[in-house]
């Protein structure tokens, strides 16, 4: 039976406002945070902040996240139900944040991770995989796209890393948080990864339909956000891919790698598309939630890190060198990724903001999910935006785009995927907390063997 069958008032007594609400809700917005406010309390401002869009703002019936939230209330499109499962995943690491700085009562956060993975285990599935869209209400798959209305294996790539760690992080706990574990154990299991290299051929693809089957023909190939896709596929205990599949596919036989720098920075990788810049700063954030970069290598790629770090750093200083001369951009303001954007006649529209397609909108997430990798710039961001820009910061934190160009222009509205990394990325670099138990999860170490990954930190040789 399907989700979209259990009554509304049966899911609002589970998780009402008055049980589910964060401590301390003052919002952002009421006024500026005092300039000595400390760097940790900062962190755990923005990290709170963020994870309300998760816990306070989630879609109702399936407690996931909504692909967006906007305090205008105003959806074109009419999608106020419907969620995404890549920034799902995301949310279901930024919900594991909170349990562990104590910002959500871990019980409560059980009931409902418990919830989320029953709604997901009812919800349409192509292979194993889910859409990228999902109709919260329903179960019932949201197409993305005309052709695109089947398995989405980088969005599940993405909301699979989430149901790992939301595993290893409960597997050892009381019993309800046993039975968690388990559910999340079997839904990585039913995904049909080796599907997705449309039978047999050395690569895998993005989509498969139902209806239209491959008729997408988006095969994965580096450099992009999707290199936790073949991580997992790889290392799938009932459905896996060889390591042929990632050296030939993922890596073009080699023929991503590159010797171009910027900045005098080396770019190690050709980025899709953006081989002078590197692309839009999600590429160094999606893929790394519980994958750790640190010293991490495999047959091509010398040190993770370092390619990250340095993709992060030309956006920095792309952004203080402001070709363009925009109002604002510096060492305190900077940051380009995907996001929502500030149209030529004022409105709210959608691009991947990157040095090659830059119309002078910061977009928060940028530097405040790349904390492991400019931990002082990022931090000089933030310290910027709370104590300086209040009127950039909503109720669940950082509004996703921002413009101190446009007479300090912002969207009141929020994306999934913007939000769900911010607080993941800086526990990262505060703790390395998710990154531990991705790391250490036994599939994941044998995948990462497979696929000749060595990492020191975490013994894979």
């Amino acid at each position: 039976m399907k989700l979209g069958l259990i009554s509304i008032l049966t899911v609002s007594l589970l998780f009402s406002c008055k049980n589910a609400q964060i401590k301390n809700t003052e919002t952002a917005q009421t006024k500026a945070v005092k300039s000595n406010i400390t760097n940790e309390q900062l962190m755990d401002r923005v990290q709170k902040d963020a994870l309300k869009y998760f816990w306070d703002y989630a879609e109702p019936k399936s407690m996931l996240g909504r692909e967006r939230y906007h305090e205008d209330d105003i959806y074109p499109d009419n999608d106020k139900h419907v969620i995404t499962t890549g920034g799902s995943g995301f949310g279901l690491a930024t919900l594991l944040v909170g349990v562990e700085r104590g910002f959500v009562p871990r019980k409560e956060a059980v009931k409902r991770l418990s919830h989320m993975m029953d709604f997901l285990a009812k919800a349409d599935r192509h292979k194993g995989a889910w859409s990228h869209w999902i109709n919260g209400e329903t179960g019932k798959t949201v197409p993305f796209g005309k052709k695109d209305n089947g398995g989405d294996l980088v969005e599940t790539a993405f909301l699979t890393s989430g149901i790992l760690m939301v595993r290893e992080y409960f597997k050892n706990g009381n019993a309800e948080e046993k039975a968690l574990a388990a559910k999340c154990d079997e839904l990585w299991k039913g995904i049909q990864w080796n599907w997705y290299t449309k039978g047999g051929e050395k690569v895998l693809y993005w989509h498969w339909s139902p209806e239209y089957q491959w008729e997408m023909n988006f095969p994965l190939e580096g450099y992009n956000e999707c290199l936790i896709t073949y991580i997992l596929a790889a290392s799938s205990p009932t459905h896996p891919i060889d390591a042929e599949t990632y050296y030939k596919g993922w890596a073009r036989n080699g023929n991503y790698l590159s010797d171009k720098t910027k900045y005098e920075l080396p770019l190690y990788v050709k980025h899709n598309y953006a081989e002078e810049y590197g692309g839009p700063l999600f590429w160094s954030q999606y893929s790394y939630i519980g994958l750790d970069p640190t010293g991490l290598s495999d047959k091509l790629v010398k040190n993770y890190f370092d390619l990250n770090k340095n993709q992060v750093l030309i956006d920095y200083k792309y952004c203080v060198e402001n070709p363009k001369q925009w109002k604002g951009y510096g060492p305190n303001y900077w940051g380009l990724t995907a996001g929502y954007t500030r149209n030529e006649d004022g409105s709210t529209g959608y691009t991947a903001h990157m040095p090659t397609n830059d119309n002078g909108v910061i977009t928060p997430t940028a530097a405040l999910s790349s904390f492991p990798y400019t931990p002082k710039e990022s931090m000089d961001f933030l310290r910027f935006l709370y104590t300086q820009k209040p009127e950039f910061i909503g109720s669940a934190g950082p509004y996703d785009a921002t413009s101190v160009n446009y007479n300090n222009w912002f969207t009141p509205r929020y994306l999934a995927i913007d939000q769900g990394t911010i607080a993941p990325m800086i526990e990262n670099y505060r703790t390395g907390f998710l990154w531990k138990l991705f790391m250490n999860a036994p599939e994941i170490q044998q995948g990462l063997k497979k696929l000749s990954f060595q990492s020191e930190k975490y013994g894979i040789k």
